[in-house]
């Protein structure tokens, strides 16, 4: 049987084998994980689905600015074991994740991924067409998903971070800022 539940700070190691595994070469140089790099994921909004004590799925939201003032999240990476792949964990998985986020009170997602696979959750190209990734990305992967009515509608410009530095990244920049003000 297959938990799904939130992550736990111990679960990073395993999380980030499996996504080693999931996509291999170098999926930290995508622009969706510059986006990521250094947050923390949305409160509530990390999840892994566990099978007798071992991690075979994870999936994370993360706080963005779809535009100007307008908050939306970002999802990724969606990952699961692949000797698990094609038997419905990551639907299963996105349900979940989409289903939290709503009942948080979020209004839209984004996501950089297969139309034809997330398609089927309601992700659209037309909701994100307005709006810019800041590097490369493939225009027709970039999709996004109203949780609430019109949270998309007009929506255009550079999609940036917006979310809470990690806490290693919360030092360094308190320390950069206090370098700056000693020069």
């Amino acid at each position: 049987m297959i938990e799904i539940r939130a992550e736990h700070c111990h679960d990073v190691p395993a999380r980030e084998r499996l996504l080693d595994a999931c996509f291999p070469g170098n999926r930290r140089a995508k622009t969706s994980e510059r986006l990521r790099e250094g947050r923390l994921p949305a409160r509530g909004l990390a999840f892994a689905a566990m099978r007798a004590g071992r991690l075979v799925g994870t999936l994370r939201l993360w706080h963005v600015e779809a535009g100007l003032a307008r908050p939306a999240l970002l999802l990724g990476p969606l990952a699961v074991d692949p000797a698990i792949q094609g038997q419905g964990l990551g639907s299963v998985m996105m349900q979940a994740a989409l289903g939290r986020a709503e009942s948080l009170g979020h209004g839209a997602v984004l996501l950089v991924g297969d139309a034809p696979y997330y398609a089927r959750f309601g992700f659209d190209r037309a909701l994100a067409e307005g709006l810019t990734l800041p590097g490369p990305f493939e225009r027709a992967r970039f999709l996004g998903l109203e949780l609430r009515a019109g949270a998309l509608a007009g929506a255009e410009g550079l999609v940036r971070a917006t979310g809470l530095l990690s806490p290693v990244e919360a030092v360094a920049n308190e320390a950069q800022v206090a370098r700056r003000r000693a020069a």
